[in-house]
């Protein structure tokens, strides 16, 4: 963000539109620590650390209600206008989206006690395997987008606007391993079914990682590429660099 932040004349805008970026930092950091404990606890079969992390959603949520009233109060002092308003209004769906990476690991936490905490006889390593790997794919694509998002990076951006295709085969090749424990014993339908709803909510932490890749490439250069091809993209983004 520091193009954005050092390019005003007026020292107090610069500092609260740093205040802003800090706290979309912040959120951004606990939505990837978040992740990665919720997914921990499902490998440790740990209830309690999982119970832990459900309430720790309440300090993500107050850091989005934050983010927003600095946001708020931020246009309403300022007035920005043309592209200073759309920067911060990008920043704030920029907010939104962090929030959701916090919701999505909140129910990762939940399976754990579902499969842990209710005398059921919980799933073996086998087949939750496939969380675990992308879980690490995911935890990679949030890692670059709030790298990108601080450094206002295009290439950090792409890099991550690309990987969502990556992760979309990674989610259907999981899918079609999960039917083969179906066909092998039917009784394992309930877990599969619990384990999608896991891979899931990984497939769209990804997406979110994904939207803030475009959202820093419209930051930097204006241009709006949520509905836009991929290689339309990569060509664009290279003619700037």
């Amino acid at each position: 963000m520091k193009e954005i932040i050092t390019g005003h004349t007026v020292k107090a805008y610069n500092e609260e539109l740093g205040k802003i970026n800090r706290l979309v930092i912040e959120l951004g950091e606990l939505g990837l620590d978040q992740l990665r404990r919720a997914v921990q606890t499902l490998k440790d079969e740990d209830t309690k650390a999982a119970g832990q992390v459900i309430d720790r959603d309440r300090k993500m949520n107050d850091l989005d209600i934050r983010a927003d009233e600095e946001i708020i109060r931020l246009i309403a002092k300022r007035q920005p206008m043309a592209k200073d308003l759309r920067d911060i209004l990008t920043v704030q769906k920029t907010v939104s989206d962090l929030e959701r990476v916090g919701d999505e690991a909140r129910k990762i936490a939940h399976l754990t006690l579902h499969f842990f905490d209710q005398g059921k006889t919980p799933p073996g390593n086998e087949i939750l395997r496939d969380i675990y790997t992308m879980a690490e794919f995911v935890d990679q694509m949030l890692v670059i987008s709030l790298a990108a998002f601080s450094d206002l990076d295009l290439n950090k951006a792409l890099e991550v606007i690309k990987a969502d295709e990556k992760l979309y085969e990674e989610f259907r090749s999981a899918l079609r391993r999960l039917s083969t424990f179906i066909m092998e014993d039917s009784r394992s339908v309930g877990h599969v079914v619990d384990i999608v709803l896991a891979l899931r909510a990984l497939e769209r932490i990804g997406g979110h990682a994904k939207n803030i890749g475009g959202y820093v490439i419209y930051l930097v250069t204006g241009k709006d590429v949520r509905h836009e091809d991929l290689n339309v993209i990569a060509t664009e983004i290279a003619e700037l660099l």
